[in-house]
């Protein structure tokens, strides 16, 4: 099986627009939860949520391309962009460009626009609705708009698994590649879900915080006794894969190397998982024996932690599970306590924090920790403030649906340092 390396990233989320701004901000302990401004929130129960600023799509996108793409489009561009700058890479030629693909995954897509052209509809006529509506919308097309801008003629798609549609388009990529199916695959997620028809939607399932509305800096509280529900986010996260010998043959610069992928299914619920975890500890239990490491090694986790009351309980309990014989040794925390819950971009915004984190010795903190549940005694989960701490292994967590509070899908990445190359390694699973 050929090997398979992380060249590139680039991320625009509520933190900010590149992989070194929201780092920065991350480790500081800034927020980027807002009251909503850009539109009617006076009768929604919810009313903050992780924004990117309008005038950062204006810094990268005329008027004309901004009609024509949804801003989840949108955002997959410019993380891509950054990426694969990052990466240095250009194909030389048609076979290297076949050779190059792009999976790009969203939970929902373009629900913006599918709600404005509804409104334009019902309140005028069919001629009022855009030409682009259908191709703004589709959540392929953030896939395919990257490939028709830098000619990547590899395998194109995009995974839609909620939650965890970013983790399993680079767990998807990384196959692609360690299989000779490509080369070069440019993988990630993106979201652009806070719109009024959004809000309002998760505000009915009764999923979203609502008591800090006149403090929404300190609403997405993972693991705290407050924590009344998540916040939602938008942004995206992208990664450029390669294999091994590819990328060391062009002299590229290696960020991690992905060294197993596995994935389980509940098959219990449309939105609740088997409370005792059952299909998270498979998942681990796959991507483990794939990647043929022990799970002593792992020393830090970045979890899901959505902020949800059930759901932290589930991942705590299911954490003590597994880690039994190491808890002392492990640290945890929530990265979702700055930017929110970023959908289907979560995994991979997390899946370069945790490359950020290895690479930098430095831990993240669980902002607004101020009461940690009774159930996470014995487990630190670096409260408001970051650490340095030397890290050799990793886990990051991502749940596939996650309403009340409740697990329907999970994908995991561990981290690790391979000692003779100096690499950061990714061991994926997914659970869905």
């Amino acid at each position: 099986m050929r090997r398979v390396v992380v060249t590139g990233m680039g991320l625009i989320t509520p933190l900010g627009c590149s992989v070194e701004t929201n780092w920065k901000k991350l480790i500081s302990g800034q927020s980027g939860i807002k009251l909503i401004s850009h539109f009617n929130i006076e009768d929604l129960p919810s009313k903050i949520a992780g924004i990117v600023p309008d005038s950062t799509i204006d810094e990268y996108f005329a008027e004309k391309d901004k009609r024509k793409m949804d801003n989840f489009i949108l955002f997959a561009l410019i993380a891509s962009d950054e990426a694969i700058e990052n990466s240095g890479y250009v194909p030389k030629n048609e076979l290297e460009s076949s050779r190059t693909g792009v999976i790009i995954g969203s939970g929902i897509g373009g629900l913006s626009t599918i709600y404005n052209n509804s409104i334009l509809l019902n309140s005028s006529n069919p001629r009022k609705v855009s030409p682009f509506f259908i191709p703004s919308s589709l959540i392929n097309l953030a896939s395919g708009q990257v490939s028709i801008k830098y000619n990547f003629r590899g395998p194109n798609h995009s995974i839609v698994t909620a939650c965890s549609s970013g983790a399993h388009a680079i767990g998807d990529s990384f196959k692609l590649i360690q299989s000779n199916k490509a080369d070069v695959m440019v993988a990630g997620g993106t979201e652009a879900a806070v719109c009024r028809l959004g809000v309002a939607g998760f505000s009915a399932l009764r999923a979203l915080s609502t008591k800090f509305n006149d403090h929404p800096e300190k609403a997405s509280r993972p693991f705290d006794q407050k924590r009344d529900g998540f916040v939602m986010g938008d942004g995206a996260g992208v990664v450029v894969l390669e294999d091994y010998e590819f990328a060391k043959k062009r002299n590229a610069k290696i960020y991690a190397e992905i060294i197993g992928y596995g994935s389980s299914g509940d098959g219990h619920h449309i939105t609740s998982p088997p409370l005792d975890g059952n299909g998270a500890k498979r998942c681990i239990e796959s991507a483990v024996k794939d990647a043929d490491i022990n799970l002593e090694k792992i020393d830090y986790i970045n979890a899901h932690g959505t902020s949800t009351p059930i759901g932290d309980k589930i991942e705590i309990e299911c954490i003590k599970k597994i880690f039994s014989k190491n808890l002392k040794k492990i640290k945890m925390s929530s990265t979702k306590s700055a930017i929110g819950h970023l959908l289907g971009a979560s995994g991979s915004v997390e899946a370069i924090y945790s490359i950020c984190t290895i690479n930098n010795n430095q831990i993240p903190p669980t902002l607004n920790l101020n009461d940690p549940i009774e159930e996470s005694a014995g487990i630190d989960l670096v409260p408001n403030n970051s650490i340095d701490h030397k890290i050799s292994c990793i886990l990051s967590n991502s749940f596939g649906y996650y309403v009340f509070g409740f697990i329907a899908g999970d994908t995991f990445f561990i981290t690790s340092i391979r000692m003779d190359i100096v690499d950061v390694l990714f061991l994926l699973c997914s659970c869905c």
